[in-house]
């Protein structure tokens, strides 16, 4: 069992950068995959980036080179580096993790980019 909790969104002008984070109240080093998610007032939840302990990162073409994730196991904690923020980024951003076959999500952390 896991439980999530993301902290770090806010109001921010377009080309500003905010760091997400996404605490985890286990260890994750026993967690294999990880992930941002976003939803936008109308549209799906899409996939933003994605990692695993010693596998690859994956990220949605629309952030590629503008966002940056990470974990650091030692604090249990996942981030996501968002630079270069347009208002098409503007969403509920989720962490998730997959554990044991079950996927857990936070509760959201509102982004919102001004133009």
């Amino acid at each position: 069992q896991v439980q999530l909790v993301e902290s770090g969104g806010g109001l921010v002008q377009a080309g500003g950068s905010l760091r997400l984070s996404c605490a985890a109240s286990r260890t994750i080093f026993s967690i294999n995959a990880m992930g941002w998610y976003r939803q936008a007032p109308g549209k799906q939840r899409e996939l933003v980036a994605s990692i695993t302990n010693g596998g690859p990162i994956n990220y949605a073409d629309s952030v590629k080179g503008r966002f940056t994730v990470s974990r650091d196991n030692a604090k249990n904690t996942m981030y996501l580096q968002m630079n270069s923020l347009k208002p098409e980024d503007t969403a509920v951003y989720y962490c998730n993790a997959l554990f044991r076959s079950v996927l857990y999500w936070g509760q959201g952390t509102q982004v919102t980019v001004s133009s």
